[in-house]
C-alpha cells in the first residue's frame, strides 16, 4: 500500500465509540471525513493508506491506517506503529475521542531510507517512476530474466527473457598506416598499430578476431627467405601462419619479391570478463632479408564479441 499525506488535514472526533476489533469508525459528518483527509483521495481496493491517531496524547492513543472512505465511514486497520495489537486489534475508544492525522516512526523510517516496505511485497520488487514525482512498484521477474527499458510499460521497465540466439555484443577496431620492419630471424616483433583491447560482457562469449595486413621483403642476396605472422591473445599465441618467400637467381640474377595480404580470422573463447588484448606479430625465419608489414597499404584488426 502507498502512504498518503496531507498538510491541510483537520482534526475531528469519533461520532460513536468503537471496540478493540472494529474495522470501521464513523465521523460526525461527510465533511468531517473530507477535512480529516485534507483533500487526499484514497484509491479503491485497499491500495492507499492514510495514518491517523485516535485519543491523541492520551494513555489510550492508538495509531490506525485509514484504507477506505465511504461517506462519513472510514475503513481502518487497527493497532499500527506499536499500539494495541498491530494489524489485529486496538484499543477501545468512546464517542468524542479526538482523531488527528499524524506522522509516525514508520513514516520517518520511510523518509530516511526512501523505501515504503509495505508496498514491496516480494523479494526483488523495485520502485520506478511512471511520471514526474510518481513512483510505484515493479514486480520482480522470473529466474533468468533481465530488466529492460520499455516505453510501452506504465513505469517504463519490463522483465524479459534474454535471447539464446548468438548475436554481436560489441565491435572494437584498430587501423594502422604505419609500417613495421624486422630482419631479426626467429624473433617475433609487434606490428605497429595492430592491437585491440576488448572487455567481454560474458565469460561465455566468443571473440571473432579478423585482421588484414600486407607483407613484403626487400631484394637482398639471400636465395630463400620465409616470414611468419602470429595472432596473440595477451601473451597466448593463438595462430601462426607462413607469409611466403623471396628468391633470387639466374644469369644475370633475377629477383622475385613476394607481397602478400593474408586475411586472418580466428574464433577465440577467452572465458573472461576482463579486458583482453589481441595483436599481430611477425618475424623472419631466415636472416639477411627485411620483412615489412603495412609498407604500402593500410592494415586493420577487429575484435567482435559474439554473445552465446
Amino acid at each position: 500500500m502507498t502512504r498518503e499525506y496531507s498538510s491541510t488535514s483537520v482534526e475531528t472526533t469519533l461520532n460513536s465509540g468503537i471496540n478493540t476489533t472494529a474495522t470501521t469508525m464513523v465521523l460526525p459528518s461527510i465533511a468531517a471525513a473530507t477535512a480529516l483527509l485534507g483533500g487526499v483521495t484514497l484509491a479503491p481496493g485497499n491500495v492507499d493508506i492514510f495514518t491517523v491517531a485516535i485519543d491523541v496524547d492520551t494513555i489510550n492513543e492508538e495509531i490506525v491506517y485509514v484504507t477506505g472512505v465511504s461517506g462519513d465511514t472510514l475503513t481502518i486497520s487497527r493497532g499500527q506503529a506499536g499500539t494495541g495489537n498491530p494489524g489485529v486489534s486496538g484499543i477501545a475508544h468512546t464517542a468524542g475521542a479526538t482523531i488527528k492525522h499524524v506522522l509516525t516512526s514508520s513514516d520517518l523510517i520511510y523518509f530516511n531510507t526512501a523505501i515504503q516496505p509495505d508496498t514491496l511485497t516480494a523479494k526483488g520488487d523495485i520502485y520506478a517512476a511512471s511520471a514526474s514525482a510518481t513512483v510505484g512498484r515493479v514486480a520482480v521477474g522470473t529466474n533468468g530474466q533481465v530488466l529492460t527499458a520499455d516505453s510501452s510499460q506504465t513505469r517504463g521497465l519490463a522483465w524479459t527473457t534474454p535471447s539464446t540466439t548468438p548475436r554481436i555484443g560489441q565491435v572494437v577496431t584498430a587501423t594502422s598506416t604505419t609500417s613495421t620492419t624486422t630482419s631479426s630471424a626467429g624473433s617475433f616483433v609487434d606490428i605497429t598499430g595492430l592491437s585491440v583491447t576488448i572487455t567481454p560482457t560474458s565469460a561465455t562469449s566468443k571473440i571473432l578476431v579478423m585482421a588484414t595486413c600486407q607483407f613484403g621483403t626487400n631484394q637482398g642476396t639471400t636465395s630463400y627467405s620465409v616470414g611468419q605472422t602470429k595472432l596473440l591473445r595477451d601473451a597466448t599465441s593463438l595462430h601462426t601462419a607462413l607469409l611466403g618467400s623471396y628468391f633470387s637467381g639466374g644469369t644475370p640474377p633475377q629477383y622475385l619479391v613476394n607481397y602478400i595480404t593474408p586475411s586472418i580470422q580466428w574464433v577465440d573463447s577467452p572465458a573472461t570478463t576482463s579486458a583482453t588484448t589481441y595483436k599481430l606479430q611477425m618475424n623472419m625465419i631466415f636472416s639477411g632479408v627485411n620483412l615489412t608489414a603495412n609498407g604500402s597499404s593500410n592494415a586493420q584488426i577487429t575484435a567482435m564479441e559474439i554473445l552465446v
